[in-house]
């Protein structure tokens, strides 16, 4: 009797011209992008990457540890296309500007965020993981916008910027519009509530009425709606 075809294993391996480093982090948002995270193994990672699982294994211990990698170089992104015309503008504008950045850094992954959430939807641990690596990188978020983030404050203040950006994605992954707009307006919301959170940035709250205005780049959906807390 002659065999089924074997379903074709995807994605495909990635060029070997790329470090093998590179090619697993690519690899693995690949096969997130198709399967959820808990069906990934590391002999889909290994296969998918055109590694062994010895040179896997050299290279990250684990698929959360490869995840990391991702989010490291996410941020190294965004860090590197700081916009020097922002520094004037409020602190506020400033974090907006970084957060919006980073989504257009995450958009080729967009698919592959949608399903990690669902992954962490269902599953406590990795969400406690996502959450600290989520609070890590938004320390340096807060930096790349010149406000604090170093000692208990900034660490509360990560930690709120954290969930606030979490929520963020929720409308940003089903946002299929080029400029965003819903998720530009969600992002201006967000921001407003952060501001009313106690000691999640408070440098913001010392601006007395203070409404952001539109940039060139980018039209903020909802500046008639916020108010500055005073």
């Amino acid at each position: 009797m002659a065999r089924k075809a074997r379903r074709k294993s995807a994605p495909r391996p990635t060029s070997r011209s790329k470090p093998e480093r590179d090619r697993i982090v690519d690899a693995f948002m690949a096969l997130l992008a198709e399967k959820p995270f808990e069906r990934i193994g590391f002999a889909d990672i290994a296969a998918a990457a055109d590694v062994s699982l010895s040179e896997l294994r050299g290279t990250f211990p684990s698929a959360l540890a490869i995840l990391a990698a991702q989010v490291r170089e996410t941020d190294r992104a965004v860090l590197a296309g700081g916009d020097t015309d922002m520094a004037e503008e409020p602190p506020r504008e400033r974090l907006f500007d970084v957060l919006m950045r980073r989504l257009e850094v995450l958009a080729p992954h967009k698919t592959a965020v949608r399903s990690l959430m669902r992954s962490a939807s269902r599953n406590p641990g990795l969400a406690l993981a996502l959450n600290s690596l989520g609070v890590r990188s938004q320390q340096w978020m807060l930096t790349a916008a010149d406000i604090a983030a170093s000692g208990p404050r900034g660490m509360l203040r990560a930690q709120g910027l954290a969930l606030l950006f979490a929520s963020v994605l929720r409308t940003w992954v089903d946002d299929e519009d080029p400029g965003l707009a819903r998720t530009m307006a969600a992002l201006d919301r967000a921001l407003a509530r952060g501001q009313r959170w106690s000691g999640f940035l408070d440098d913001l709250l010392r601006i007395p009425g203070a409404v952001c205005r539109p940039r060139p780049r980018r039209r903020r959906a909802a500046d008639d709606e916020d108010t500055v807390a005073a």
